[in-house]
């Protein structure tokens, strides 16, 4: 870059020179021109010549090669330089703004990870290759290095940078026994980490494939304008081939303008116009400024945690006239807790918690980690035995528990035979037991009888050897933002729907709470599949359904609709992957900003065909009937390509909700 405005800067040096110079002696100042004309042109035409041996003739190379060489030729020295001075000084204007977005992208890629410290067997350390770590090692994370791996903190705590995944600048607080992500960087302890997926399946590693892919998908009006350029300077170079030629025939013939009179000056005048046409007609701000348009939004939206998978989807987030979402984890925080366990046979609260948590011992769904973490806490298990005790007597027996049964786990020894039942349940079996925990579907599936639950909250109901056993009662959170969201799309206009595989009790609640427009509960994953497809076959022929998701059953849905989008940070690998946009600070609200961004993005966009196109139309016609000279073509490529440019790197700028 410093060696290209350097050599612009000496081009225009001697440019200006040669426009002060006196007349005499006669080769001076051609020599001068011609000067300036090579140090500043001589990679345009270097390129040009290069791209006509590929086969590529007509680009902006071309024409600008052609309209220079032409001024030279017919003795306007002073446009001929000045045509590539100016073109160059779109281009540097160019380049820098190319790279300012492209910065607001590849930032991320920053994060990617150079080592791992990996801890052997021996106690010793040793730097090695992310890849080369397996799933079960330890790794020491020291303060001020990145986290190389996604993993279980297992001594230590820290604070983490999470910027690069989140857009968030408050420090996040990690301590033993938490998840760790890789991508963040270690501020302040020491930690020891467990490693939990190989660095092809880490975060990092999918953001990284996200942001190296973020530019691949093309908006519509990305494809028309490159469709367009495609066939345009074919035509204008025929255009002006035909400005240049005909009209000096047809005057020297006799058959326009009166008498007859071909001469040199006449052709040189014509040939000049022609020149003008071709500098005019270059597809420089048309061809760069949209597609850097929406480079520009993707990357204000990675500034903010939004990692947009293409400009096609960013355009399409422009039109959305359905929002549709799931609830937990999307629209609720997914963190549950036991609130209840209620008994309905022999079994005590004790024993129906334990067969809850062993069943669900081997998924990573929020509520069987929120029976996992009531099983293995004796305070929430004494609290749920003595529900209908006096407070004295509870706080007695709760802190028996703790001291008796403090750091109880699950035996996996004891569990037999597990089979998942999607949007039902679980059937295991437990120290030889038959066990089944789910919600009512799956009662009625295994004709077991099952009373009515009076709560609110997700029911997890148990029945242990084909008799109902009781059920649990968990509770989930309704995220901070999820309400700001809701009302924030309704004021755009825009339909909301909520889609859940919980309990219509429970769902009722957290719709009217939120204020969502429709709420369908208890469904299973094809059923999501069959009320998205209900909706996009409502919609306008215009509009675009959004769907949000976070779990792995999401992911049909989230691959069906126009625009899918997946929670980064809880949302499951599957979801991730078959998403169009990720939210990696898992805020709703994010899609304001997402919508936000997208319709300044297409704005911008349209902006600049419509300004580039006018101007370019004007001044061409103009040319065309002797009316401006070069320095007005000059303005209307270069100076149209700049103002472009500058209008289309206001899309860098976002402003979070």
């Amino acid at each position: 870059m410093k060696k290209r405005i350097r050599r612009l800067g000496i081009g225009a040096a001697l440019f200006a020179v040669a426009l002060l110079l006196p007349a005499e002696p006669q080769a001076l100042k051609p020599g001068m021109y011609l000067a300036a004309y090579l140090i500043v042109g001589c990679q345009v035409l270097l390129k040009a010549l290069r791209n006509i041996k590929r086969g590529k003739i007509f680009d902006e190379n071309f024409l600008m090669a052609v309209a220079s060489i032409g001024a030279f030729v017919i003795g306007e020295y002073p446009e001929a330089v000045a045509v590539m001075l100016f073109y160059q000084i779109g281009e540097l204007f160019e380049d820098y703004a190319v790279g300012k977005s492209r910065r607001s992208i590849t930032e991320l890629m920053q994060i990617r990870p150079d080592y791992a410290n990996l801890k052997l067997a021996d106690g010793n350390i040793k730097k090695v290759d992310p890849n080369e770590v397996k799933i079960g090692d330890l790794i020491v994370i020291k303060p001020g290095e990145k986290v190389p791996l996604d993993g279980i903190v297992r001594e230590g705590s820290s604070m983490l940078d999470t910027a690069a995944l989140t857009g968030e600048s408050v420090p996040r607080a990690v301590r033993e026994g938490e998840e760790i992500l890789s991508g963040c960087i270690n501020q302040s302890g020491l930690l020891e980490v467990e490693v939990k997926k190989v660095f092809g399946e880490s975060t990092v590693s999918k953001i990284l494939e996200l942001v190296e892919n973020a530019t691949s998908q093309k908006a519509k009006m990305e494809n028309f304008i490159t469709r367009f350029a495609a066939y345009y300077t074919p035509a204008v170079v025929g255009a002006a081939v035909a400005l240049a030629l005909l009209p000096p025939i047809l005057i020297g013939s006799g058959l326009i303008g009166g008498a007859a009179g071909f001469s040199g000056a006449l052709l040189s005048k014509w040939v000049y116009r022609a020149l003008e046409f071709l500098v005019v007609s270059c597809p420089c701000a048309l061809v760069i400024s949209v597609p850097l348009s929406f480079f520009g939004g993707i990357g204000g939206a990675s500034k903010i945690g939004l990692l947009v998978k293409g400009s096609n989807y960013l355009e399409a987030a422009a039109y959305a006239e359905y929002v549709v979402m799931d609830k937990t984890g999307t629209l609720t925080k997914g963190v549950f807790q036991v609130e209840k366990v209620e008994t309905r046979g022999t079994l005590s609260a004790e024993a129906l918690l334990k067969y809850a948590a062993y069943a669900e011992a081997n998924s990573n769904h929020p509520i069987s980690v929120s029976l996992r973490e009531a099983y293995a806490s004796p305070a929430a298990e004494a609290d749920a035995q003595s529900r209908h005790e006096s407070q004295g007597e509870s706080e007695n027996r709760s802190q028996s528990a703790r001291q008796t049964q403090h750091g109880r786990v699950i035996d996996k020894s004891l569990i037999g035979s597990v089979e998942e039942i999607a949007g039902h349940g679980v059937a295991a079996e437990i120290e030889g037991h038959q066990v089944l925990v789910g919600n009512q579907k799956l009662m009625r599936r295994k004709n077991i009888t099952c009373p009515a639950a009076e709560a609110v909250g997700t029911v997890v109901h148990i029945a242990v050897d084909g008799k109902y056993e009781g059920y649990i009662t968990i509770a989930d959170q309704i995220k901070e933002d999820a309400a700001a969201a809701i009302q924030g799309l309704k004021a755009r206009g825009i339909k909301t729907v909520m889609l859940t595989g919980d309990s219509k009790a429970v769902a009722e609640r957290v719709g009217k709470v939120l204020g969502v427009d429709e709420v369908h509960a208890e469904l299973l994953p094809e059923n999501k599949v069959e009320e998205v497809e209900r909706l996009l076959a409502a919609k306008s022929k215009k509009g675009k359904l959004l769907f949000v998701g976070d779990g792995i059953n999401d992911a049909p849905v989230l691959a069906r609709a126009d625009v899918g989008v997946a929670m980064g940070g809880l949302g499951s690998d599957a979801a991730i992957e078959a998403a169009d946009v990720v939210i990696m600070t898992d805020e709703p609200s994010k899609l304001l900003n997402l919508m936000d961004i997208a319709k300044k993005t297409l704005v911008i966009a349209k902006q600049n065909v419509i300004f580039a196109l006018a101007v370019k139309l004007l001044v061409l016609v103009l040319c065309a009937v002797g009316l401006v000279n070069m320095w007005a073509a000059v303005f209307a490529d270069v100076g149209v390509s700049v103002l472009a440019i500058l209008n289309a790197m206001r899309a860098l700028k976002t402003a979070q909700k």
